[in-house]
């Protein structure tokens, strides 16, 4: 009984661990198929279970980029704005290790050229392009490419970068990465084993640079996993077809939906908008200060009110949790936080104004050119007496169209290449062949004299040294300047250029590596010989140096100017009817009054050209608020090709213009104001007394000789003005009468003391807001007061440098009579929604406080010279202004300048204008003019801006 009781007790028991184990088997059977199920989408059917989708979620965080906020004239008429586009991205899902470069770098390539065959491009946001002469060229320098070299060598600061990588060349850093990334090729030697890696070999020097770019782009992604890298943006159908048909070879490549920056007037704003671009790691880390939601991978501004205001323009950033399987396509999402869109800015610039004025300063421009041009050839512009009286002959015209690139001489050695260009290249290479065995001829042997060579073989000549010290082998920190041989070679011109090379070897001035010699202890003989092979080389294909040929075929006739008018049309450069070229062909046509047709009609433009003048500025702004209505800068450039990831042809391509398009002729171009100056003397003169009151007259004989042995002269000399007070003195303009004035404040007690003068002079300039930058919220020039010649300071020369929106910060003070304002391009900020976040007001900087009776005098003085313009006489709103003309250099035409205000007796605005190098203040005063015939409605549309050059009306009344 007892044994049966244990045996169903331990039955029992048995049955009830046995139940417990299968149901605690049930339990974990089915969380693990509860886990099956939420890692591999196991779906269970009418209780059967198949694998639907037996893929592993991948989770990232995905950053969504706000809507970068819209820019607006002062009238609502939209400047900047997004758009939306196909970008083309990359994200390294590579093996890791040195294995990952091969696979990598083909995929690159494919796509590359996928992209590049519909006409798209790939970035080039590097600060290493192709120059004009298919070198490596930095586009950056000073702190800012140490910065770069930091980085590429990854150095921590500029201050821990070695020799090597400090000095490194733009070539050199290319090899650097090429050989990091493995963009090249493996010598194969002999026994078929592995050599030395060869950076660029199989890649041309474009595709390296490209690739070079993109890598370098992924590697400062590498430590933020599933960050992709883009490769292009707005991108064609085309392209985003192709791609998409490829994409199983295209490891990691997608495309995506992106925003892009647009500009429209883009050549009108370039200087005051400026455009976005990729950050820099020297932008991040100032950023990244004020807002830590800054990354590697942002879009800023990069130069204009685009970076200014780019805290407030720059959108909140969203973002999502998603979850992708192991091809990459998204199964799901979620966390979604909305980006918020950027605040709308509004300028204070008049949109039509802007536009207006550009257009105005264009004609202008063509229009001096045109008077200015002659029929003659081989000019000695040494001869000339004054820089009022240079021309402009017309094989520099012509030339100019190879110098700057307009015509494009490689389309000589196309195969379907023109008649015309085909002439021109068998002359030109017929030419090369001369030169360059001439060259290598004296090299060897005839040894000539520098100044014994005629004036195309020195220019050949200067050209060769200035290679040779540019691409390092001449180098310049070792040769001594006070050396007898060099300055026998410099100064002197009295050795041959064989005779300073082989000194410049003797002297260890020459880098030995640069050149294909056994070793360093070769003999001088053999260096010689390997520098004039190197030079032979280099000038092959060196565009430089076949612009410098080109010109001396051009001055002699043996490239005519039919063919040049030519190349222009067959070019597509120009748009005429085919007549005329028939006509240009058999001689009906002179080539000389065709080019003058060309830029009478703007087809061929003063920026094009690049002859002076080809630049030119123009400010306005309203005298009561500080506000400017327009700031013009001529030339411009198209923003939208440098937004988004500069086009890095088009970037070369400016950088290498002749006219520099990308400096702001109106915020950071300098030069003397010459007399617009005198309003500032005049004011000091009366202030420290150097005259008892605004009655006091001073004579002008025409020479003022007090300094003797320096004679100053005034600008009306032989005659003179006779006597004058402050108001005609401004009017005419007169030297003599400020010389005075200069030289009485210059009375220090024991007698003339130059820079007490100054120091007196000085505070006034300060009054007016000529001794610091005039406020504008972009990127300006620090202007300079003088601080050398009191006397001819007091016209506007000595060392004095302003910019021309400073002037007009100036002339508005004048015009107000006192409130110096600090310039502004702001007037509101908005949300996306309109609403108003802050309303922008110039600020007041400082009150000049003077008698009415001093006021009186200056505007009085001011009217009277306009009035003196027959070209006003017409003019319906009553203008008072001030010219100014300023040397700078005497073998180039004079700066002309005009400030000025309207209405003279309520004044609304000031426009001031600088053409540099136009010869003479009234072509500025003339362009003000028209400016003020647009603004207040004076003239027809149609007739004020024609697209046609405007020849200057002779200039008479006041001088300078």
């Amino acid at each position: 009984m007892t044994t049966k009781l244990f045996k169903n007790l331990k039955e029992s028991l048995f049955n009830m661990v046995t139940s417990r184990l299968l149901l605690l088997f049930v339990v974990f059977t089915g969380m693990a198929v509860l886990l099956i199920y939420r890692l591999f989408n196991l779906q269970i059917v009418n209780g059967e279970s198949y694998l639907n989708n037996f893929q592993l979620k991948i989770q990232k965080e995905k950053v969504i980029e706000g809507t970068r906020g819209n820019i607006y004239d002062r009238n609502g008429n939209l400047l900047a704005y997004n758009e939306l586009a196909y970008s083309v991205t990359i994200e390294d899902v590579y093996e890791s290790g040195s294995k990952k470069h091969e696979p990598l770098n083909r995929t690159l390539y494919k796509l590359i050229h996928m992209i590049e065959a519909n006409g798209d491009t790939v970035i080039s946001d590097f600060n290493i392009i192709l120059d004009g002469n298919d070198e490596y060229a930095y586009t950056v320098e000073g702190k800012t490419l140490l910065r770069f070299l930091a980085d590429v060598y990854g150095q921590t600061s500029i201050d821990t970068l070695k020799y090597f990588q400090e000095t490194a060349t733009a070539e050199e850093v290319i090899d650097y990465l090429c050989n990091r990334y493995k963009i090249g090729e493996y010598e194969v030697l002999q026994d078929g084993k592995k050599g030395d890696f060869i950076p660029r070999k199989g890649y041309t020097k474009k595709e390296a640079l490209q690739l070079v770019t993109i890598r370098y782009e992924m590697n400062l992604y590498s430590y933020q996993k599933y960050i992709a890298t883009t490769i292009a943006t707005d991108v064609s159908p085309e392209t985003v077809a192709v791609i998409m048909e490829n994409m199983s070879d295209l490891d990691g490549v997608s495309i995506e939906e992106d925003t892009i920056r647009k500009y429209n007037y883009p050549y009108y704003f370039t200087h005051i908008l400026g455009y976005t671009g990729k950050i820099s790691q020297t932008e991040l880390d100032e950023l990244i200060l004020q807002d830590d939601s800054y990354t590697m991978n942002d879009t800023v501004g990069k130069s204009g009110i685009e970076q200014v205001m780019e805290l407030e323009l720059q959108g909140e950033k969203g973002s999502e949790t998603i979850y992708v399987d192991n091809l990459g396509k998204v199964i799901d999402t979620t966390n979604y936080v909305e980006p918020k869109a950027g605040n709308d800015l509004y300028l204070t610039i008049d949109k039509d104004l802007q536009v207006a004025t550009y257009n105005i300063l264009e004609q202008k421009l063509a229009g001096i050119l045109i008077s200015k041009i002659r029929n003659v050839m081989n000019y000695d512009q040494t001869s000339v007496s004054s820089a009022a009286k240079i021309i402009i002959p017309i094989d520099d015209v012509y030339f100019a169209l190879i110098n700057n690139n307009v015509i494009d001489t490689e389309r000589f050695t196309h195969k379907n290449a023109s008649d015309t260009e085909k002439e021109v290249y068998q002359i030109f290479t017929d030419k090369k062949t001369e030169v360059l065995a001439t060259l290598e001829e004296e090299l060897l042997n005839k040894k000539t004299p520098y100044n014994k060579l005629s004036k195309e073989y020195k220019t050949y000549e200067s050209y060769i040294v200035s290679m040779l010290m540019n691409k390092g082998v001449l180098i310049s920190s070792a040769i001594d300047r006070e050396d007898k041989i060099y300055n026998a070679w410099t100064k002197e011109e009295t050795i041959s250029l064989n005779e300073y090379l082989t000194y410049a070897i003797s002297k260890n001035w020459v880098d030995i590596t640069k050149l294909e010699v056994d070793s360093q202890y070769s003999a001088s003989s053999e260096v010689l010989e390997s520098i004039i092979d190197y030079i032979l080389v280099n000038l092959q294909d060196n565009q430089e140096f076949s612009k410098k040929m080109y010109k001396y075929l051009i001055s002699s006739q043996k490239i005519k100017g039919r063919q040049m008018c030519l190349l222009l049309w067959e070019q597509d450069l120009i748009s005429v009817e085919e007549s005329r070229i028939v006509s240009l062909k058999n001689g009906s046509i002179n080539p000389y009054n065709f080019m003058l047709e060309m830029i009478r009609d703007i087809q061929i433009t003063p920026a094009q050209l690049a002859l002076d003048p080809c630049t030119a500025s123009c400010v306005v702004t309203d005298v009561n608020t500080g506000e400017v209505l327009a700031l013009v800068s001529y030339p411009g450039y198209d923003l939208n090709k440098m937004a988004n990831g500069v086009d890095a042809e088009y970037y070369a391509k400016i950088n290498r213009d002749l006219s520099v398009p990308q400096w702001n002729a109106a915020t950071q171009q300098l030069t003397a104001p010459g007399s617009t100056f005198k309003v500032v003397s005049s004011v000091a003169a009366v202030s420290e007394g150097a005259v008892s009151n605004l009655r006091e007259t001073i004579r002008c004989t025409g020479v003022f000789d007090k300094l003797a042995p320096t004679i100053h002269r005034c600008w009306i000399y032989p005659s003179a003005h006779g006597n004058m007070n402050v108001s005609s003195a401004i009017a005419n303009s007169c030297n003599c009468y400020f010389y005075e004035v200069g030289y009485r404040l210059s009375q220090d007690g024991s007698g003339y003391n130059s820079d007490y003068g100054l120091s007196r002079l000085e505070k006034y300039a300060d009054m007016f807001g000529l001794t610091e930058k005039s406020g504008i919220e972009i990127t300006e020039s620090e202007p300079k007061f003088s601080d050398l010649y009191a006397v001819p300071s007091m016209i506007g020369q000595g060392t004095h440098n302003y910019t021309t929106v400073g002037l007009a910060r100036y002339v508005t003070t004048i015009a107000n009579n006192g409130t110096c304002y600090k310039l502004s391009l702001l007037e509101k900020l908005t949300d996306s929604k309109g609403n108003l976040i802050e309303d922008y007001k110039a600020e007041v900087r400082n009150k000049v406080t003077l008698d009415d009776s001093m006021w009186n005098a200056i505007h009085t003085g001011m009217r009277q010279v306009v009035e003196t313009k027959a070209y006003y006489n017409d003019l319906a709103v009553n203008v008072a202004g001030k010219t100014g003309t300023a040397q700078q250099d005497k073998t180039r035409a004079n700066h002309a300048l005009f400030i000025s205000y309207a209405p003279y007796e309520n004044p609304e605005i000031s426009v001031t204008v600088r053409i540099a190098n136009g010869y003479d203040s009234g072509y500025a005063a003339q362009t003000a003019r028209d400016v003020y015939k647009y603004y207040y409605g004076l003239a027809e549309e149609e007739d004020l801006l024609t697209g046609t050059a405007e020849v200057p009306e002779l200039t008479g009344g006041t001088g300078d």
